[in-house]
């Protein structure tokens, strides 16, 4: 079903615009509260029913969906000078600030720039060991037997390793803190989408308990990051963190300036709590996986034994552990850590014929693209095997893209990709995992796809 809408053009000429198929609904706040409530089932249900383009409204904004991965290789890559990003995760600046994940246009390529080298291959490979080293302190306080939230554990693992490489500091100390701050940036950034932006900003304002808890792990993490800021300034020294690398950072394409303390602080703040997030959930998630899937985990034990022989892996281990990849990619596509890009276009773009007009809101989703039967038969079970370099090579690029495209593909990629092969073959090696009887696990899409009430699993010692 299509639905057509007068619009006046410059002239004063009255055209017919056609949009694409979709959910009709005479009360459009009803499309709003459906896709708030389950929009995994929704954004599936949008590709089930009206093909590779659908078109809703929340209230009067209407929202364009794309899952054809030519679309969206387009969409990413190709049509990057005519969209801008989405504005959803504007809601996120009074904590991340004008960081990499918030900002747009020129602002946005100039702090890609002077971000870029942190991440150099030689950079990150140094830091290998150390997420090998706190990866296996962490395992040795388990106990056999020992019930533990495998979600909780993961965050506050990443959150000490991206501690110790961002900041060369341990904040096994300011976990709490962060932790509470993250929960309340991902409930409050959801709530905060049933909201225009203009009252957005007025709510912020109010005196509520819940935003002055809010602002005080803001501020709490701020007294933190511009504490060390200004006592590398005044050093001049490297620590072979992130941070150094951010504040030696030049944009020697331009003007050879250096980020300001304000910069720096955003995209510190940034990488802080994005690094550990994403991670700790493609853990959380791999291991309730494996859990349900006794032959996948006997074959990642199996490498594990024969590559690492109970020693600790390192960067050179990456190209050995093949099948600890698929398995980690199986779970993203499953469970990605980013469910949903979003695109706002600044010229009229076409897909699949429909013409979609400046100041467009283009979806796409990973979740709904990734459980695609044309793109990966029987979508819903657990298959590594998807992920050899024959089957890989049957699909298309964007069939698969947890970590995005185009200019604002995620920076930390490559670490984040050690990261978890590393923490996953230095916690598996020593442990099993299995799921605690009659508990609820659920998916839960805030920014990222977080496991609703935890996931509750039983140690056992290999």
């Amino acid at each position: 079903m299509m639905e057509t809408q007068d619009t006046t053009t410059a002239k004063g000429e009255v055209s017919s615009t056609t949009f694409p198929p979709g959910p009709k609904r005479w009360w459009n706040f009803l499309n709003t509260m459906e896709s708030r409530k389950d929009p995994l089932s929704y954004y599936l249900r949008l590709r089930e029913e009206y093909g590779d383009i659908a078109f809703f409204k929340q209230g009067e904004m209407p929202f364009y969906v794309l899952f054809d991965p030519d679309d969206i290789q387009r969409l990413l890559e190709k049509e990057n000078k005519n969209v801008t990003k989405g504005e959803g995760l504007d809601r996120t600046k009074p904590l991340l600030g004008e960081g990499l994940l918030t900002s747009k246009g020129d602002f946005h390529r100039r702090q890609r720039r002077l971000v870029l080298p942190a991440f150099h291959r030689q950079r990150i490979q140094g830091y290998a060991d150390v997420m090998a080293s706190y990866a296996d302190s962490y395992q040795r306080k388990w106990q056999d037997g020992e019930v533990l939230d495998i979600s909780e554990e993961m965050m506050k693992l990443t959150l000490q390793i991206v501690g110790k490489t961002l900041f060369d500091r341990d904040v096994s100390d300011e976990a709490s803190k962060v932790g509470k701050a993250v929960d309340r940036l991902l409930q409050g950034w959801w709530l905060s989408l049933l909201l225009p932006q203009f009252l957005f900003k007025i709510v912020l304002k109010l005196p509520l308990p819940v935003l002055r808890n809010f602002q005080r792990s803001i501020d709490d993490l701020d007294k933190l990051i511009y504490q060390l800021i200004q006592e590398r300034r005044e050093s001049g020294e490297d620590h072979g963190d992130l941070l150094s690398m951010l504040l030696h950072s030049v944009d020697d394409e331009e003007d050879n300036s250096q980020m300001t303390d304000q910069q720096a602080r955003d995209e510190a703040m940034t990488l802080f709590l994005a690094g550990h997030e994403t991670t700790a959930n493609a853990l959380t998630w791999t291991f309730y996986l494996l859990a349900q899937h006794p032959e996948c985990e006997a074959k990642l034990h199996e490498e594990l034994d024969s590559v690492l022989q109970g020693r600790l892996p390192g960067y050179d281990d990456m190209a050995n552990l093949p099948y600890t990849r698929m398995v980690l990619s199986e779970s993203m596509r499953m469970y990605p850590p980013a469910w949903m890009v979003g695109r706002k276009s600044i010229a009229p773009l076409e897909f699949q014929g429909y013409t979609l007009p400046t100041g467009s809101t283009i979806l796409t989703s990973q979740y709904a693209v990734h459980h695609d039967e044309r793109l990966y038969p029987d979508p819903w079970t657990f298959d590594p095997m998807r992920w050899t370099p024959e089957e890989k090579a049957k699909r298309h690029k964007f069939a698969y893209f947890p970590f995005g495209g185009g200019i604002r593909r995620c920076i930390g990629e490559a670490f984040a990709w050690m990261e978890a092969i590393v923490l996953l073959a230095s916690l598996a090696q020593h442990w099993k995992m299995r799921l605690e009887p009659n508990q609820k696990v659920v998916p839960q899409p805030l920014i990222t796809l977080r496991p609703k009430y935890g996931i509750k699993m039983k140690l056992e010692r290999r």
